[in-house]
């Protein structure tokens, strides 16, 4: 009997060391506000929007200690409506990330499954729409993130390095099979960012390589067409039959006492255009040979009023240079923004967005404004804004 008590209560305290050595959280953000599109297709629009500051998500994580420092990692999160509880990522349940993997405090971390690539994590944290200019809605990023720095595209099937921190230095690499019988290269991603951080200076750099972007990159949710154009923005959406799209970009901040600066640069190429089959292209679309180029630049302002409230300003301007022969655009840029935390977990916000497009855009038509996440206007100029609420937990 004292045997098997002592057997029993063995047991009991490894289960309960074991238990102690793994974790499971839940956690989340809610986010809902009022916005104003002075020109959507043509009309003013007022609206309950979800997801503005920061996008409306739910998700699970956990790891489990291996011992010697090694452990068991996995996430799963999924984005969603506030204000009509469907899912988000077209449709997607675990639409904003769902992998698993190894985590090594020596060696670095390599994960499998649906991931964000480098960019937001080393550059797009560095700039305006990455951080408190409504990233979740995307008003404040790029126009048509078309340098993917505010994450619109995450990555399906990819495997990822993640290495350690070493004196203020760290990488990651990424690549992301095809899975296309008969064709090994068809679909296929490669990833590859580096940060560094000394004190007050943080820099980042990334280099992404996508084969058939309007189907590996922009077409790859639950809802997205196997056939059509997947890419919405008018900002690029003429470049769907591009074979491979390249982004590089680079970006710093500084700050000093209660100030940040900002520097970001990208440079968007969409590749050998005309060489995959898209349905639903116009005449001057299925046209376009050759390569697209997009140069973008980005400094940006915040400042730490009080603990509490944190404001901030930045301007962008983006120039495509065409393709094939076709005149190119200009968009320009500012975004003005407030963030006030209430507590911890909640906090409000407001953000305003003014956009002015020049030239002749990817559909070959005159162009319009885009401000991302919003509906497009029919005019060469536009402003968003957007007040709200979010609740963290």
């Amino acid at each position: 009997m004292k045997k098997t008590l002592l057997a029993i209560t063995t047991l009991s305290a490894f289960a309960i060391q074991a238990h102690a050595q793994s974790s499971v959280t839940l956690y989340g953000i809610v986010d809902a506000g009022f916005t104003f599109n002075s020109n959507a297709a043509g009309g003013r629009q007022y609206a309950l929007t979800s997801g503005n500051n920061y996008a409306s998500r739910w998700g699970l994580k956990g790891s489990e200690d291996l011992g010697s420092g090694l452990k068991a990692i996995f996430n799963l999160e999924g984005g969603f409506s506030t204000t009509a509880g469907t899912f988000g990522q077209n449709g997607t349940l675990f639409g904003r990330q769902a992998w698993v993997g190894l985590s090594s405090d020596t060696y670095g971390a390599i994960t499998l499954g649906r991931q964000n690539p480098d960019g937001y994590q080393y550059v797009g944290a560095l700039e305006a729409g990455g951080q408190w200019a409504a990233s979740g809605a995307g008003y404040g990023a790029h126009a048509g993130d078309l340098d993917n720095l505010d994450n619109f595209n995450r990555v399906n099937n990819t495997i990822r390095y993640q290495s350690p921190t070493y004196n203020g230095l760290n990488v990651s690499t990424l690549y992301s099979l095809g899975g296309k019988a008969g064709n090994f290269t068809q679909n296929e991603i490669f990833d590859f960012g580096a940060g560094y951080q000394i004190g007050s200076l943080v820099l980042g750099a990334t280099y992404t390589f996508v084969k058939d972007p309007n189907f590996s990159f922009y077409g790859n949710k639950a809802n997205d067409s196997a056939t059509g154009v997947n890419i919405t923005s008018p900002v690029q959406a003429g470049y769907a039959s591009a074979g491979s799209q390249q982004i590089i970009a680079a970006g710093g901040a500084y700050t000093f006492g209660p100030a940040t600066i900002g520097l970001v640069y990208s440079n968007t190429q969409f590749q050998n255009l005309g060489t995959v089959s898209v349905s639903g292209l116009n005449s001057a679309e299925k046209a376009y040979t050759g390569t697209a180029t997009f140069n973008t630049g980005e400094v940006n302002f915040k400042y730490q009023v009080t603990p509490a409230l944190q404001l901030g300003t930045a301007y962008i301007y983006m120039r495509n240079s065409g393709a094939s022969g076709a005149g190119g655009a200009t968009y320009q840029q500012v975004d003005l923004g407030g963030y006030y935390a209430l507590s911890k977990r909640t906090s409000l916000y407001a953000v305003g967005v003014y956009q002015k497009a020049s030239g002749t855009d990817s559909t070959g038509q005159h162009a319009v404004a885009a401000i991302l996440g919003a509906t497009p206007s029919k005019s060469n100029n536009q402003t968003v804004a957007t007040v709200g609420i979010t609740q963290k937990f």
